[in-house]
Order: C-alpha cells, then structure tokens, then sequence
C-alpha cells in the first residue's frame, strides 16, 4: 500500500496539470533534466510539478510548453487555462478557518473534496460529515478535539455545514454514496434528541436523487470494513481517484492504481451486503421509535 504523507495537491486541476505536463515531456523524448537545463530552472521544482506537489505559472509552462515543441494553439490554451484555474482554486472558503483545519490535514481534504464529482464514503462509527446535524457535529468535534477552545469548535462546525451546502446543494450537487455500519446509529452522540435529529437528517438525506444511504445491519458479522473509514473520491476525467483516510495527526491519500481498485472492491462488497437504501430507511425509523 502506498501512502502519500507530502501535502495533499491543492485542487483536481493541479492533478490534471501535473499529468498532462509529463505526457507532453515524454512525448517529446525530454527528460527532467535535459528540461531543466534547457529552460534553467531547478530539476527538482519541475519534478514537484510534475507530481502536483506544487503550483506554477503561466511564464514557466508556456516555456515548458515551447521545450516541448507544442505549437497547437488550442493544446496550449487547455493547459494553461488549469494553470490558471489551479491559481483560482487556491482562495478557497475554508482558508479563514486554517488554524483549526491544518492539524489533522483536513485542509488538504477539502482542497481534493472541493473538485470531486462523487464520494463513496464507509464510515463504522460516526456519520459522515457532510450528512451530519449541526448539533451532532457539535458533540462530535468537541470530544474527538478536545484541545480545541469553544470558538474553534464552533469554527469547525460552521465549516462543516459549509461543506454540506457546498458539495450538496447548488444547481451540480456532487454525488454521495454513503454507507454506514448500523453501530452508528446505536452510539449515543449528545442527547436522544441529538441522535433522532440525526437520523431524521439522515432520512431526508436518503430521499435526495444525488444521495444514497446504506446501513450494515449486526447480523453481518465480520466484514471487510472493519479495517476503518475511508472515502474514495471521483474526479472528472482524466484525473484518476484516489482515497482518503483520515488519522488525528497523518490523514493521508493514496492514488496508486493497486491501492484505490482494492478500497473500490470493499466498497462494493459492502454496498451488496448492506441493507437496500428502501430497507434502510425502515430500519432507521425503527431505531427512532426506540429512541422515543
């Protein structure tokens, strides 16, 4: 398994960028470094370019882009419009918020979330952030944060809900695949009106054409996902998907081809052997009753 601990790329066109720059190089017949005394810049800043694990300008790709014979006027447009659209993606909402978001990476997450067509999210003990209640965010973020002051709690939970309206909502709603282990729904977060609030959300949630919900009942037994959370997120074509997995302190990403066709196979077992999006429904009503 590969896992990427280098700071997460900043947004799905730098991924687009970094690839296309690299084909255009080998297609070429260039080597970095031939690149890189050609044009007189460092080797190493073009190899952290062509990984994504850096930004650019227009001034250098248009002299890389002359490096490498590319005269088509609208192949050059193209690439250089990621450029730009990368430097675009860099202001993004969340950067208010960035003391309280860089700790754990989660940053780095919503830079890659933000340019995601589609997430499939596995999550055994909580639910997933962008379908949880204010007030369950609340109780969440403050005892798994426990270092964190009131107002950074609170600004964690307003980053939270942003996301939601964000990715959720608007006029191209990104997908959400979620599936979540019953055991869920039986952790008390907060108050029982906490966890019916919750669930209620979770209902109205399933009922959007851009989400669906799954339970894994008990009676599963042991299964596949029990390993942890994770996300895989889709991206538009050419950029290939890749995984999260949150930790407190080293989130990572891994994009290895092995890696992400591995999660994308439990993903699937886990969506065949849980309850149907009309059963869990059913059964979430039934653990509110229980609740009352």
């Amino acid at each position: 398994m590969t896992l990427k601990r280098s700071l997460v790329p900043q947004s799905v066109y730098r991924r687009q960028l970094a690839a296309r720059l690299k084909e255009l190089r080998e297609a070429a017949g260039h080597t970095l470094s031939e690149v890189a005394q050609q044009i007189e810049v460092n080797q190493g800043s073009l190899s952290r370019i062509e990984n994504g694990e850096r930004g650019t300008t227009p001034v250098l790709v248009r002299a890389l882009l002359d490096c490498y014979g590319v005269q088509d006027p609208a192949l050059r447009d193209d690439v250089l419009d990621l450029v730009r659209a990368d430097k675009e993606q860099q202001k993004p909402w969340w950067r208010k918020y960035s003391t309280v978001l860089t700790a754990t990476r989660y940053d780095g997450y919503l830079a890659l979330e933000s340019g995601a067509v589609s997430m499939s999210n596995y999550q055994p003990m909580l639910v997933p952030g962008l379908l949880q209640t204010e007030e369950y965010a609340r109780a969440v973020i403050s005892q798994m944060r426990m270092e964190l002051t009131p107002p950074k709690v609170e600004a964690l939970v307003k980053v939270r809900m942003q996301r939601q309206n964000d990715r959720l909502g608007g006029e191209r709603p990104a997908k959400l695949w979620a599936i979540l282990d019953e055991a869920v729904l039986h952790r008390s977060i907060g108050s029982p009106a906490v966890m019916r609030d919750q669930m209620r959300k979770l209902l109205t949630a399933g009922e959007q054409p851009n989400i669906t919900v799954q339970l894994l009942p008990f009676s599963l037994g042991a299964h596949p996902g029990l390993y942890g959370p994770f996300v895989i997120l889709a991206f538009p074509e050419p950029t290939p998907n890749l995984v999260w997995l949150e930790n407190p302190k080293n989130s990572v990403y891994l994009e290895a081809t092995d890696d992400v066709e591995n999660y994308t196979e439990v993903f699937e077992h886990l969506r065949a052997c849980a309850l149907g999006p009309s059963e869990t429904s059913t059964r979430i009503r039934q653990i509110i009753e229980e609740l009352q």
